[in-house]
């Protein structure tokens, strides 16, 4: 029998309601909205739960999506399954820290609260951007954001999701100006995301100095898998590494592609997304069959109370 994962999705999957049939019925998950509430002196539960501009705010976003997808967890745990490995998408890397047992869940809530802010207000609205590069591989993107870098553009790889779909990020007008170079390189379609700021940019270097400020606050243990480099954090792994990779990941790419390729190599078969949507089930699917592992490999999500019944 191989090995199973949990999977936690980033920033984008929040949607007003997420999570509250599981804080409706059961007592873990409420617990871990009351705790999240306590320690941001937000109102969380009519944040996630109402309607409520605030939760596409990235400061509220990060807070409670961390939260819900903890409440999820935490009732999956109660249920005996337990993962091999734990990995997440930027943000979601912080619920994979605390299933791993690498941050208390107490402490990954201030930590998220702050980095939400930071993250939000290192530049201001308007100045940065993201977009979706599909149909073209990551070596043909890197280069062509590689040459723009060299000609003074502001223009950083975001994200490694998985074949065919990267993201880049950095200063809006650099952005949009490598479009047509992607599309000319045989990009099927390059799109703007709705985005607050050019996040996984160097352009929010600041926001990681202030972030490792407050990481050497809190205590840190291991293991887990990190977004900044895509290698497994072992037992042995020394906390301030841990705490550099973390701080790294807001202005760095992430590796999420990189990580699934090494689990799967390393035995990981069954992948179970926790907290909302389909994404990372949808990029795990095109890593597989990219490496001709389809059929052997089992995606599963737990998005609503209906689907964890069925576990």
């Amino acid at each position: 029998m191989g090995k199973k994962a949990f999977m936690f999705p980033g920033q984008g999957a929040q949607y007003a309601g997420m999570g509250k049939d599981f804080y409706d019925a059961f007592e873990e998950s409420r617990e871990a909205f009351d705790i999240a509430a306590q320690v941001t002196g937000l109102d969380l539960a009519a944040l996630v739960f109402e309607e409520d501009e605030r939760l596409n705010i990235t400061e509220y976003t990060q807070i409670a999506l961390f939260a819900t997808e903890c409440a999820i967890l935490r009732t999956v745990e109660k249920k005996g399954l337990r993962a091999d490995v734990n990995v997440g998408l930027s943000l979601g890397e912080y619920a994979a820290l605390t299933a791993s047992g690498v941050m208390d869940y107490r402490d990954a809530c201030g930590i998220v609260r702050k980095r939400g802010i930071y993250m939000e207000h290192e530049v201001p609205a308007g100045i940065g951007t993201m977009a979706a590069v599909l149909g073209l591989n990551a070596d043909t993107v890197s280069g062509c954001v590689r040459e723009m870098a060299d000609a003074g553009k502001k223009v950083y790889v975001a994200n490694y999701n998985c074949p065919g779909q990267i993201v880049i990020s950095g200063e809006k007008q650099d952005v949009l100006d490598a479009f047509e170079p992607l599309k000319q390189a045989g990009a099927k379609r390059v799109m703007e995301l709705n985005v607050s700021g050019p996040f996984h940019s160097g352009m929010l270097a600041g926001a990681g100095r202030k972030l490792a400020e407050e990481l050497d606050r809190v205590a840190i243990h291991a293991p887990e898998m990190a977004n900044a480099n895509a290698q497994y954090i072992n037992q042995d792994a020394d906390a301030q590494e841990i705490r550099r990779l973390l701080a790294e990941q807001v202005h760095t790419s992430v590796m999420f592609e990189q990580s699934v390729r090494n689990m799967i190599a390393d035995g990981t078969d069954t992948f179970y997304e926790i907290g909302p949507g389909h994404t990372l089930t949808g990029f795990v699917k095109k890593i597989a069959k990219d490496m001709q592992l389809a059929d052997k490999i089992v995606t599963i999500n737990i998005e609503k109370a209906e689907d964890y019944e069925k576990l």
